[in-house]
C-alpha cells in the first residue's frame, strides 16, 4: 500500500495556471505508475493523466491534451500536474492515484487501486 496526500488546489481566473503535488509514503514510489483524476460535480471520476514508474511514458486524455503536463520526482516521492490554460470545465476535485507495476514501465489509464483524498480546483470566468 501506498498513502497518497495531494496539495495545490485553488480558486483560479479562466486562462490561469495551478500546479497539483502529490507526496507517496509507504511502499517504493518508483515501483508504481501514477495518474490524475478528476470528479466534476454531478459527474464521474474521469482520467486526467497518467506517467510511467520512470517517467518516460505519458498519457492525457483529449481534453487537457497541450495544456496539462505530468511529471514525476522519484527522488521526492511526488508526481505533479501542472495546469495552463484552465477552462470553467476543468472545475473538479482532482485525486491522485497509484498503480502498482513493478517489471513493466506504462502510464496506464486503468488499474489505480490507491487514492489520495482530492483537491478542489475551482475555474470561475
Amino acid at each position: 500500500q501506498v498513502q497518497l496526500v495531494e496539495s495545490g488546489g485553488g480558486l483560479v481566473q479562466a486562462g490561469g495556471s495551478l500546479r497539483l503535488s502529490c507526496v507517496a509514503s509507504g511502499r517504493t514510489f518508483s515501483s508504481y505508475a501514477m495518474g490524475w483524476f478528476r470528479q466534476a460535480p454531478g459527474k464521474g471520476r474521469e482520467f486526467v493523466a497518467a506517467i510511467s514508474r520512470s517517467g518516460g511514458s505519458t498519457d492525457y486524455t483529449d481534453s487537457v491534451k497541450g495544456r496539462f503536463t505530468i511529471s514525476r520526482d522519484n527522488a521526492k516521492n511526488t508526481v505533479y500536474l501542472q495546469m495552463n490554460s484552465l477552462k470553467p470545465e476543468d472545475t473538479a476535485v482532482y485525486y491522485c492515484a497509484a498503480d502498482f507495476t513493478l517489471g513493466i514501465d506504462i502510464a496506464s489509464r486503468y488499474g489505480y487501486d490507491n487514492w489520495g483524498q482530492g483537491t478542489q480546483v475551482t475555474v470561475s470566468s
